[in-house]
């Protein structure tokens, strides 16, 4: 092959090639009880801790409000809906955690909280899946609820 054509074909080789800044970042809103229940029949989460999107569930009295977890997983040879509940589970499992630490049997107001920008659901979690990563970002409020 000569200088020319192998010039050529890297070029074309090259275009279509996403970059960096072209990664995908799909938005999915997907259910959040399923998940909880999975995670509760599989004992992942203890069942001490409730959780309560905003909208779905008891004020309570808060007791550390503005809890956050921002949760990544590797979603290579994932679905986005497999990956992202995946980082759901990390994200409950570090509000269970921080709720036990602090005294609460609940985190209540859960919004997704991705790049910092609040998106409440009563239903629904926000999550955003790529080639590689999927990520969930989590707010709520550790709180006793009777």
């Amino acid at each position: 092959m000569n200088s020319k054509a192998l010039i050529a074909a890297s070029a074309l080789l090259l275009a279509t090639v996403p970059s960096l800044s072209q990664a995908r970042d799909t938005t999915h809103m997907l259910p959040f009880q399923p998940v909880v229940q999975q995670m509760l029949a599989e004992k992942k989460l203890d069942g001490s801790v409730k959780f309560y999107l905003k909208g779905s569930g008891p004020a309570g009295q808060v007791v550390s409000p503005n809890a956050i977890t921002n949760k990544k997983t590797n979603a290579f040879n994932k679905t986005d809906e497999e990956a992202c509940n995946w980082a759901l589970q990390s994200a409950l499992l570090t509000l269970q955690e921080a709720a036990h630490k602090v005294g609460a049997n609940a985190v209540t107001n859960i919004v997704s909280y991705y790049k910092s920008n609040e998106h409440a659901d009563p239903v629904n979690f926000e999550c955003h899946a790529g080639a590689i990563i999927g990520g969930v970002a989590l707010k709520g409020d550790l709180a006793k609820v009777k």
